[in-house]
């Protein structure tokens, strides 16, 4: 009998292993052998006889980075599989291709989990859910829907996607069956590429100036960064709610304050800049903003959907297939 290839585990907590392999523990143990417990350090003599075994690891939040000097203790390393959406948030992509390491990640299932809370929150928001529910509080009585809540439902309403990035393009799919109308901005995808998603392809400002709801799913870079800012909210209509499931730098929360100060618009923050936001920072208190605590991914038993994907990959590399994750490497073609 083949010999299982040898694998170490590394995140932290390290609970989030039970949380992403608890249902899938048996399947993982029969394509590979699991040595020691849960890394949460590269530095000890133990975590080092460990590495230096490995020929793969498994790889989640909290794992430390997987640098040139860590691969230089893992001479048998052959494959990374990371628990999340790109294994370049811990692994150095141009060293491991270098070296001839191949790499994959989750991340479908964790954007099914972001995609999927995006769409309830924009259903939500079109039904100014939250404003229904603090009247209703409020008065602890009969709310006549006719006269206080005209503005409210998501039948024709116009929702904005800036990003047209994996949660992005699913975040359109899953609205297609809706009566809404959906716009995308993304500089680097085509028109055809939108509509096929059902959507229509506009510039930025066109989007800001014509959405009831915009919805952020760029990633965090140079380029992105306050790309939200003072001159994009005044484009907003009045009324108009901005979500950020996406990364807090991409909003000005300077920028965006006197527009929910004042009521003018909605925010719906999953993530924020800082995060979290000081204790006395203004925007917990506000009543048109809602703040969650970076629960749009994967939580709970939605975790079990990134282990399952997580295997999934190591029965592939077990079998000699290929990878089905793919990513793009800077300086690498």
């Amino acid at each position: 009998m083949t010999p299982r290839p040898r694998a170490v585990i590394a995140m932290n907590p390290p609970a989030l292993a039970d949380n992403l392999f608890g249902p899938h523990r048996a399947r993982l143990a029969s394509l590979v052998d699991v040595r020691g417990d849960v890394l949460t350090e590269f530095d000890s003599d133990h975590a080092r006889t460990l590495l230096a075994d490995a020929e793969i690891l498994l790889a989640g939040w909290g794992c430390p980075q997987v640098d040139d000097a860590v691969l230089e203790g893992m001479p048998r390393l052959a494959a990374v599989v990371f628990a999340g959406g790109a294994a370049g948030a811990v692994l150095d992509t141009v060293e491991a291709v270098r070296r001839g390491i191949v790499f994959t990640n989750a991340g479908e299932g964790n954007a099914q989990a972001v995609a999927e809370y995006t769409v309830a929150t924009i259903v939500l928001a079109g039904k100014r859910a939250r404003y229904a529910e603090q009247i209703y509080r409020r008065g602890r009585a009969f709310v006549d829907r006719e006269a206080e809540l005209v503005d409210t439902g998501n039948f024709g309403r116009t929702v904005g996607l800036v990003g047209a990035s994996r949660i992005g393009r699913r975040v359109a799919q899953l609205l297609i069956p809706t009566d809404v109308r959906v716009l995308v901005y993304d500089p680097y995808v085509s028109a055809e590429e939108v509509h096929a998603l059902g959507a229509q392809k506009v510039a930025l400002d066109e989007l800001l100036a014509a959405s009831d709801i915009v919805s952020l799913h760029a990633p965090a870079s140079a380029e992105t960064d306050h790309m939200i800012g003072r001159r994009e909210f005044a484009l907003l209509r009045d009324g108009a709610v901005i979500i950020n499931t996406a990364r807090g730098s991409l909003i000005d929360h300077e920028a965006m304050r006197p527009h929910v100060r004042d009521g003018r618009i909605d925010a719906i923050l999953d993530v924020t800049e800082p995060e979290p936001l000081p204790a006395d920072d203004e925007l917990w208190s506000l009543p048109n903003v809602t703040l969650t605590p970076h629960i749009a991914g994967a939580t709970g038993n939605e975790l079990h959907r990134l282990g399952r994907d997580v295997v999934d990959e190591v029965a592939r590399y077990v079998a000699g297939e290929a990878f089905i994750g793919f990513e793009r490497v800077p300086g690498v073609v």
